[in-house]
Order: C-alpha cells, then sequence, then structure tokens
C-alpha cells in the first residue's frame, strides 16, 4: 500500500505515540544523506512507477541555490510508512555554515542516522552533529556509507567512529550503537559488508529496508504526556497564501484539534513574555513530500499550525489551559560578521528593484524572524550587521536578496570576538584538509602564510590528509585559494574547535588593485594595455566609474587607470597590424565569496540583480590621499604620545 493510501485511509484516526517514529539524518557534507532519502522514498513507494519523482535525484533540494550548489541548505521533513510506523525523516544540512539549521531541526527527532563516508571517515561536521545529537541524548543508527568507492575502508572508519563516540558520549548507554553499511546511491543497506568486488556498480543485491526495521524495532518513539495540555516548540516557519503562517513543530505533550484556542509565547531580550492569542484554523501532518490536513494530532507527531501569526522560531505555542515557555533552542554563536548597507555607488538604482534602505531593512528583518542561523542587528536605518558561521552561509543570503531584486553594499567580513572569563577571544577552528601527495608542498606553503599549525599528517592511497588549527580570521578565503591550487581536487572542511585570547596580528598580504579613474564605459583598446599590469575583473564596453576597481595589480601598491581611453582620431587609416593587436586575455570571474575573502577594510562590494563589482569606500584621488594623511597623522600622533 503506498502511503498516500494509507494516510487518506486513516486520515481521522489519530495515529499512535508508540507508532510514530521521529529521525534525523546527520552527516558531514556530501556523505550522503539526500541520495539515501531518496532511496527511503521510493523503496516505500511514496510514488508511482510512472511519476518524475522515480528517476530524479536529490528530490529534497529543491531551491534553485541548493541544485546549483549541490549542498543542502534547509532542512527538510517528510513523512513514510513502514510495517504500520509512520516515520518521520528530517533532511539536514551537512555543511558547518548552516550548522544553525542542524541545531534546530534535531529538536524534533527521538533518533538519528549519523552518515559516514568510508574512504572520507570522520569530518569535521561528523564531530559537530554527532555531538549535538548526543547531547540531545538522541539514540543514533551509524550507516558507514559509500562502501562502493575505490579506497573504502570501513574497519578504519568504524575505529575512528568508535574513537569520537569515547570522546563524545555524555552517558555510557551512548557507546553501544548498531552499524550497518551502505551504498546509499544505489539505493542498499547491509547488516554486514556483502563479498565480491563493490567497486562494480549493481553487483550485490539489496534494498533499503534494513535501516527500516532498525528504526521500527529499535529506536525509541517519542516521550510526552498524552493527556497533558498542550504544548509545542516552533522549530521552522512555512507560508501558504489561503492560511497564512504556517507553524511548525514536534508536539511535545497533549493533544490538539482544528478550532483548539492556542496561544504563543516567546520571550524578547529582556526577558518578558510576549503573548499572542488565536485558533487552529489549520492543522497539518507530512504526508509525503506534502502537507496534509487532519482533524487531530497528538504528542510525538510533527504537524504545521496555521491561525496565529508568529516570526519567532523557538517561540513555543500551548493551551491556554497551561501556559508554559519551553527553553530556548541553543545555537552555536556566529563567527563573522558582514555590514549590510543600501547601494550609494553612482550606478545605484540602475539594476534592481528594490534600492532604498528602507526595503533592505524590511527585508532583513524577515530574514531575521526567519533564519535561526543568522544573527541580524541594525545600528540605524541604513546600517545592518549580519552574522553567521562562515562565507558561503553569508554568501547564500546575499545571492538570494540579489535574486529577489535587492540592491545594497558589503564591507569586509569581521571577526566576532568573545568575552570568555573577562579574557577577549577570538575562535580556532581545526582544518582538514584531503588532497593528493603533489599538492603537499602547495598546501604546506598556503597555510603557514596565514599561520596555520600543523597537527597531523597522514598518507594513504597516494592522497594526505592534513589537520591544521587556525584561526578564523585567517581562514576567510583559504578554502578558495586551496581549491585553485589543487585544481579542485582538495576537500577541505573546517569547524570551531574552541576560543582562544585575542592577539593582534598583521594583515594577510594581498596585492594592490587596478582603479578606475575616469566614470564611462570601458574600451578594448585601453584595456589592452591595462591588463599587462595585472588581472583584469571587467571586459569592453562594461560601464565603470571613478574609484571601481577594476582589477588586481601585479604588484603591492594601488594603481589608477583610465579604462575609458579611447585611440586617438587621426586621418591615418589603421593598419593590419595594429588592428590586431587589440587582444584581451580572459577575466577573472567575481563571485560572491571571492569578492567576500578579497576586499580590505577601505573597499566595498556592490551588489545588483544582474552584477557585482568592488569599489573603494571613498570615490576620487583626492578623497582617498585626504584619508590617508588624516590616518598617518593620528598614528604619529598616537606614537609621539605613548
Amino acid at each position: 500500500m503506498r502511503i498516500c493510501d494509507r494516510i487518506n485511509a486513516g486520515m481521522e484516526e489519530n495515529i499512535k505515540q508508540e507508532n510514530i517514529r521521529n529521525v534525523a539524518i546527520i552527516a558531514h557534507v556530501d556523505h550522503g544523506k539526500t541520495t539515501l532519502v531518496d532511496a527511503l522514498m521510493k523503496q516505500t513507494h511514496l510514488f508511482r512507477e510512472n511519476q518524475e519523482e522515480m528517476t530524479q535525484e536529490r528530490i529534497l533540494d529543491t531551491g534553485d541555490l541548493e541544485k546549483e550548489k549541490g549542498i543542502t541548505i534547509n532542512a527538510k521533513n517528510i513523512s513514510i510508512y513502514y510495517r504500520d510506523t509512520k516515520i518521520n525523516i528530517i533532511d539536514t544540512p551537512g555543511h558547518a555554515d548552516f550548522g544553525g539549521e542542524v541545531e534546530r531541526t534535531l529538536n524534533m527527532a527521538d533518533s538519528c542516522l549519523l552518515l559516514v563516508d568510508a574512504q572520507e571517515g570522520v569530518m569535521p561536521q561528523t564531530k559537530f552533529v554527532l555531538k549535538k545529537a548526543l547531547s540531545l541524548g538522541l539514540k543514533i543508527i551509524v550507516v558507514i556509507n559509500k562502501i562502493d568507492k575505490k579506497l573504502a575502508d570501513c574497519d578504519k572508519t568504524l575505529n575512528k567512529i568508535q574513537d569520537l563516540f569515547l570522546e563524545l558520549a555524555t552517558d555510557p548507554s551512548q557507546l553501544e550503537f548498531p552499524v550497518l553499511y551502505g551504498i546509499s546511491r544505489e539505493g542498499k543497506i547491509f547488516n554486514e559488508i556483502p563479498k565480491g568486488d563493490l567497486t562494480e556498480a549493481n553487483t550485490t543485491t539489496g534494498d533499503i529496508f534494513p535501516v527500516l526495521d532498525e528504526i521500527v524495532d529499535n529506536m525509541p518513539a517519542p516521550e510526552g504526556d498524552l493527556e497533558g495540555p498542550f504544548q509545542m516548540q516552533i522549530t521552522s516557519l512555512e507560508y501558504d497564501s489561503h492560511l497564512g503562517r504556517y507553524l511548525i513543530g514536534k508536539i511535545k505533550r497533549g493533544k490538539i484539534k482544528i478550532d483548539d484556542p492556542i496561544v504563543v509565547l516567546s520571550e524578547d531580550k529582556d526577558g518578558e513574555i510576549k503573548r499572542t492569542q488565536g485558533r487552529v484554523r489549520g492543522l497539518f501532518t507530512k504526508n509525503g513530500l506534502s502537507w496534509e490536513a487532519i482533524e487531530t494530532a497528538s504528542v510525538g507527531d510533527i504537524v504545521a499550525i496555521a491561525g496565529v501569526e508568529s516570526l519567532n522560531i523557538g517561540a513555543t505555542v500551548c493551551s491556554l489551559e497551561k501556559e508554559e515557555v519551553l527553553p530556548e533552542i541553543d545555537i552555536t554563536p556566529p563567527t563573522v560578521r558582514v555590514k549590510f548597507q543600501s547601494n550609494t555607488s553612482p550606478l545605484a538604482g540602475k539594476e534592481g528593484e528594490y534600492i532604498t534602505a528602507k526595503q533592505l531593512a524590511q527585508r532583513l528583518e524577515q530574514e531575521k524572524n526567519l533564519n535561526v542561523g543568522l544573527d541580524i542587528y541594525s545600528e540605524s536605518e541604513n546600517c545592518h550587521y549580519v552574522s553567521g558561521r562562515g562565507e558561503l552561509q553569508l554568501s547564500i543570503l546575499v545571492e538570494q536578496l540579489r535574486r529577489e531584486g535587492y540592491e545594497f553594499q558589503l564591507s569586509k567580513p569581521e571577526i566576532i570576538l568573545q568575552e570568555i572569563d573577562g579574557v577577549v577571544s577570538e575562535p580556532l577552528e581545526e582544518l582538514i584538509i584531503i588532497a593528493a601527495d603533489e599538492y603537499l608542498s602547495v598546501i604546506t606553503q598556503e597555510v603557514s602564510e596565514r599561520k596555520g599549525s600543523l597537527i597531523n599528517i597522514e598518507s594513504n592511497n597516494g592522497n594526505s590528509t592534513f589537520t591544521y588549527e587556525i584561526l578564523t580570521r585567517n581562514l576567510i578565503g583559504l578554502h578558495r585559494v586551496i581549491t585553485n591550487s589543487t585544481k579542485g581536487t582538495a576537500l577541505i572542511n573546517s569547524y570551531i574547535k574552541k576560543y582562544v585570547p585575542y592577539t593582534k596580528q598583521d594583515e594577510l598580504f594581498r596585492k594592490g588593485v587596478i582603479i578606475s579613474m575616469e566614470t564611462g564605459t570601458s574600451l578594448d583598446y585601453a584595456l589592452t594595455s591595462i591588463q599587462e599590469r595585472g588581472k583584469l575583473f571587467i571586459k569592453g564596453s562594461t560601464k565603470v566609474y571613478e574609484g571601481m576597481i577594476i582589477g588586481i595589480n601585479n604588484h603591492e601598491g594601488d594603481i589608477e587607470v583610465n579604462p575609458c581611453k579611447a585611440r586617438k582620431k587621426t586621418n591615418v587609416r589603421m593598419s593590419h597590424a595594429e588592428v590586431t593587436e587589440i587582444n584581451l586575455k580572459a577575466t577573472l570571474p567575481l563571485s560572491i565569496e571571492f569578492a567576500l575573502s578579497f576586499i580590505n577594510n577601505d573597499e566595498l562590494i556592490e551588489v545588483t540583480p544582474k552584477s557585482i563589482r568592488l569599489r573603494k569606500k571613498l570615490l576620487t584621488q583626492t578623497q582617498r590621499s585626504w584619508s590617508k594623511r588624516k590616518n598617518l597623522t593620528a598614528y604619529a600622533k598616537e606614537h609621539l604620545d605613548s
């Protein structure tokens, strides 16, 4: 029986608490979570054989950015049925920058599938997600995945996993966990490693059901008082054009039905409780991929409630009978922040739909309420600081805004300092790089220049695994540099290990930039000579303005050029040699990630729906000269006084 048939047949009947399993799938990025969910959906007959989804991959990665980048950005939940048990499955992001998504959604789970790549083994995000799951007391099933890889080493990977449990377990009972083996791209899970050459595709017989049997037989049903007054914590929000906001979460206590009076309780920064009252106008549970209307729901199920407007993830929804606020969802604090402002360049307002400071402020306020992984606060109407886990998370927000039609400008990312025991401290990260042995010297040089300390190095079958400790501020931009140096073959991951006392450091070396001294349209004739002085960001016929950065200088200092300079007109006809000497080289592509890691403190990133530009904060040479002289005078006075 398909899931749709099973639910439609018993929609009015409340699912018993003991017949529910809430399972989160957690792993390091690209260890096979979303692919495993695909197999779970297809083999439990969530779709008909002729449905389009049966031939699709990464079905849950529905966002444009998720498809383009090949990563899960937002956690999603679905439901399947197996052996008369409803299994709510939560697919979580694997990239460390989106750890906030993992932390909020794990509050809906009672158990976890921990996937570990049989070749890569335990990675930084594996440690992070397992530590969070164990701290919440969730029961773990380990799946050693991708055992069909050529360099897969299941025994070594299992030993590393056991060491990790020994390091992170908060209770002796957590050291006992079932271990399964998987080839998720073939939709197969095994209780033991199958014999034969696994590197040959589809040479083994199997299916996904061993992991489902383990979930149903040995994973816990949700706990909670069925007879108590209703209580639920909001872990996600969705919007419906007819019913308004959906408040999504797992029912912690009691029952709920259509037309019940409820109240949303949220605590502000001053500790005061904000109260919003309403009635249940819509009640929904997941039927496969979509929400299905139901009449009642009880403790343990994941539901969506419509009828009360709230934008506070982490707020408590409860009955009027007992108004009790649940503890806030514990989210690891962000480490990097960027300043957002409305666009002030000479080209402002020419490419975007939303260009004012007020429109930007309203959009960031909306993001603040919906995205618990970001910390957003405003200093003024046109100065907003957005804090996140890293460059990727910030760049995803920037890309979303520009695709929605917003224009704005960004400052250089800053590290967020914390005061710990009276000492100003900064984050230190553990960095793991896996690359071919031939890149050993390149990687060593690049990380050493950023003052990274080598902790360990392991070599296996022509690949080396480097483990470093490096300050977060020195890590910004390193991913791009290592990727380019290793021709895109290196695997680079990091996670925050601890905070250490902040110490002053010289800025990392960066070459100077090529700055336009004119406003107008760039010409191939001018760029042909300018390109000999560095690498350009722009081509001919590009609109430029005074103070706009058009390339990277070959040397340390900044240089000013005129990209709009035309060839002098004469009565002498151009020779064939003069015509063919205009030969422009390939330009450097400008991405958000590159721009965030490249700019200096005196520079800005201009973002529009159509363009990414770099510019100086002070556009004219006169302004920059006066500012430099003022800074030098202040520096000299400070040192003379001391």
